[in-house]
């Protein structure tokens, strides 16, 4: 059972926005709007399986925007945003879901910790939401621009998203609220009698609605970004065969290394470094063992899957440290081929990606001869 879905609703045509292409296919740091917020998603360990709601007339920019991310077909929308996730909640209703969060497309910055709030604040309630409290004095105006009254604002709050529900509730909500309009998705719930917590929300986790506000969004991409630094480890022991696959590369040897996969020791390593750059889980988490189109399957899919999640997210791999702990093979006569295929995988510099192996002096299972150890340092930087 698929325990929780995403379902990033981008099917509007943004008529506040202006422009011929709306504004989540939009340019925001070399990426469109949304795959900002669908490479968020799919990192989230915590999220299960991500799908977008789209207009049908959107699918060439949606696969520019979803390229290399594991995601779902794409659904398509409706006239109007409640229209829209109703039918993405029946589109994705065959997949059992125990939660579902629903987040606007054009809110590029959201981040893992209010995710992963509003996933807390499901264990207790049926729905819950980000929000910010309002701290500006708020008035109310008649047509003519005059004031009428001062709104207190006591109690009011600023509703973000995503919003968070238990599945089988919001589905009934939604299509027990057909032919009316609500303004959010808390509100369907609402109507319905489902108790909505509020979580902590962000002020970062802005939505695109003008055009001043995506040169707003450019302008804190180019800000300096955060240094992240994660490491990974991993171990596969000697099998039949007569080669170790290293960085991608076939090393003769006079056994193989037993795994899932091609046992790629190595880049298993390297790819739970960079996934915990942006605490994404690990490896198993996004191809697990027991799944079986990962059977034999070469772990370059692994690390540059792990890239992309990388680049989705407006990240760059700063530097690459890999250290390969064997009796043998002899890893040093590879070592040059070995960061040039890698670099070539996650498309970055050469000069970025260092490799280097040692011995355990005979001790332990490496020592022993029983299998290969590796260990991997990565740096990311990601916008803040």
């Amino acid at each position: 059972m698929t325990r929780c879905v995403a379902l990033v609703v981008a099917a509007g045509r943004g008529s506040r926005f202006g422009g011929e292409i709306p504004k989540q296919w939009r340019d925001l740091g070399g990426r469109p709007v949304l795959r900002h917020s669908l490479a968020a998603f799919a990192a989230h360990p915590s999220v299960d399986a991500v799908r977008a709601v789209i207009h049908p007339d959107d699918r060439g920019f949606y696969d520019t925007a979803a390229a290399g991310l594991h995601l779902g077909e794409p659904i398509a929308g409706g006239p109007t945003r409640q229209d829209s996730v109703r039918l993405g909640l029946e589109a994705i209703a065959e997949l059992k879901p125990d939660l579902v969060l629903i987040h606007d497309g054009a809110r590029p910055f959201v981040d893992g910790g209010v995710i992963g709030r509003v996933l807390a604040g499901l264990k207790d309630h049926s729905g819950a939401i980000p929000a910010l409290p309002v701290h500006d004095t708020l008035k109310r105006a008649g047509a003519t621009g005059l004031i009428e009254e001062t709104v207190p604002r006591a109690g009011l709050w600023r509703a973000q998203t995503p919003q968070g529900f238990h599945f089988p509730a919001l589905l009934a909500a939604h299509q027990a609220a057909i032919g009316h309009e609500w303004t959010d998705d808390a509100a369907v719930a609402e109507q319905a009698g489902m108790r909505v917590v509020l979580v902590k929300g962000s002020e970062d986790n802005l939505k695109i609605t003008t055009t001043e506000d995506l040169r707003r969004a450019g302008a804190r991409l180019a800000e300096p970004g955060d240094i992240r630094v994660a490491s990974g480890y991993d171990v596969h022991r000697f099998t039949d065969g007569d080669h170790v696959t290293l960085c991608n590369l076939a090393i003769p040897h006079d056994a193989g290394l037993e795994g899932h996969s091609d046992a790629d020791v190595a880049l298993h390593a390297l790819t739970d470094a960079l996934l915990g750059c942006i605490s994404a889980g690990d490896i198993g988490r996004h191809f697990p063992p027991t799944d079986p189109r990962w059977k034999g399957a070469d772990s370059a899919i692994f690390l540059a899957y792990a890239g992309t999640l990388i680049n989705g997210l407006g990240g760059e791999i700063v530097h690459l440290d890999v250290t390969v702990i064997c009796e043998r093979p002899k890893v040093g006569p590879h070592r040059a081929a070995m960061a040039a295929r890698t670099a070539e995988i996650l498309g970055i510099d050469e000069h970025r990606v260092s490799i280097k192996a040692t011995t355990t002096e005979g001790l332990g299972f490496t020592g022993r001869r029983e299998g290969i150890a590796a260990q991997a340092t990565a740096t990311v930087r990601l916008p803040r």
